[in-house]
């Protein structure tokens, strides 16, 4: 059988994770052994758990650096990550685990509020199987559009780590009138 590698990509509150969980748990029925991984600095909820804002979870590694994903993947047949774009050389671990045959399964937004793409997300695009960009619903009051942007509701520049990690009241899902509505 031919490995996977599905990327689930949007802003926040787009329903990356829950798409991330569903397929684990799909893998696991099937009987595959899956090592989750998430990055260390991301404790909002949980953690050793990656961990949906609907309340879905599944137990993970927390991680700071990817080549730590090689020491405990030998094992696993199938690898998922969440928030990818916040762990130092997760596109190159993850190629190269997808090359030697394993699943990958990876959550995240992909470019940040200030529309920079993160260049590890840019360079696992070419090699998955499949790319599912997930919309959330535009927060505007009002608006019921999808939402494809990311809008920080603080100063990004100089906000701390923690600010940057975010979560709900930090950031709002926006359409794409209402994002570029908002930078003018």
């Amino acid at each position: 059988m031919n490995p996977f590698f599905n990327i689930y990509i949007g802003p926040m509150f787009g329903s990356k994770t829950t798409r991330l969980l569903g397929e684990v748990d799909r893998l696991k029925h099937k009987g595959r052994k899956v090592a989750a991984f998430k990055p260390k600095m991301d404790a909002r909820y949980s953690a050793d758990k990656i961990s949906s804002h609907n309340g879905g979870s599944v137990d993970a590694y927390s991680i700071e650096r990817a080549e730590e994903i090689f020491d405990l993947s030998y094992q696993f047949d199938s690898i998922a990550v969440d928030e990818a774009f916040m762990i130092p050389n997760i596109a190159a671990v993850l190629i190269d685990s997808y090359r030697s045959g394993k699943n990958i399964i990876v959550s995240s937004i992909q470019m940040d509020a200030g529309e920079k793409p993160f260049p590890s997300i840019e360079k696992m695009l070419p090699f998955a199987t499949k790319i599912e960009v997930c919309p959330a619903v535009c927060s505007f009051e009002g608006c019921d559009q999808d939402a494809f942007y990311t809008k920080a509701l603080f100063d990004i520049e100089n906000a701390t780590q923690e600010e940057k990690v975010g979560a709900k009241g930090m950031y709002e899902p926006r359409c794409f009138n209402h994002f570029f509505e908002s930078q003018k």
